[in-house]
């Protein structure tokens, strides 16, 4: 699929209107996957105010972060208009202490 510019700057907008947003299956309060709330219950370890955006609830939005990004999985995580990665990868900088400092930076 290719992404049209309509959805492309859809998902511009909604990264660029929060230091930290998340794309992920359901919402903060109600992660629909395991690999959502893992990242969920990071982020609300080192961070008190974030965006989420529910991919279940938009189609065009589900394909298209997945065009956006070249990351084939959700849930995916951007700091500062900036794409980090999906669970295991955010699981990982949190892990080994680079999340908080990417977390800080953005």
């Amino acid at each position: 699929m290719n992404l049209d510019d309509g959805t492309r700057k859809r998902i511009e907008g909604i990264i660029a209107a929060d230091r930290v947003v998340l794309f992920m299956k359901g919402n903060r309060q109600v992660p629909q996957c395991g690999f959502s709330a893992t990242v969920i219950q990071i982020l609300n370890e080192l961070v008190p105010e974030y965006t989420t955006v529910d991919v279940l609830s938009d189609p065009e939005i589900r394909s298209g972060i997945k065009e956006f990004s070249s990351w084939p999985t959700i849930p995916q995580l951007y700091v500062a208009g900036e794409f980090l990665g999906g669970c295991d990868i955010i699981r990982e900088m949190y892990t080994n202490g680079e999340l908080p400092d990417a977390l800080a930076a953005g």
